[in-house]
């Protein structure tokens, strides 16, 4: 991955209607297809996916309207800047 995390922001969108791993997977598809987004995580059981992206390239309304038309509801979400250590 040659992107420059450093400035990227984590959201964390709050989800309904995710019962299983399978739905786990939908969500993560739908999210992992927008340039820009560098690292999903989705966890039914806390009803929630965290996503690391950068906001010059995709914005988390554009996020939780994909996780939408994958059939789920979007209940909230919130932002911060990612503070990632990546240097070596």
């Amino acid at each position: 991955m040659a992107d420059d995390v450093g400035a990227d922001q984590l959201a964390i969108i709050r989800i309904d209607g995710m019962h299983c791993h399978k739905c786990e997977q939908s969500v993560q598809k739908a999210l992992l297809q927008f340039p820009g987004v560098h690292e999903v995580e989705v966890d039914f059981n806390s009803a929630q996916a965290s996503v690391l992206y950068d906001h010059a390239k995709v914005s988390v309304k554009t996020l939780a309207d994909a996780i939408t038309e994958a059939g789920y509801t979007v209940t909230g979400f919130t932002t911060r800047h990612a503070d990632r250590a990546s240097h070596p």
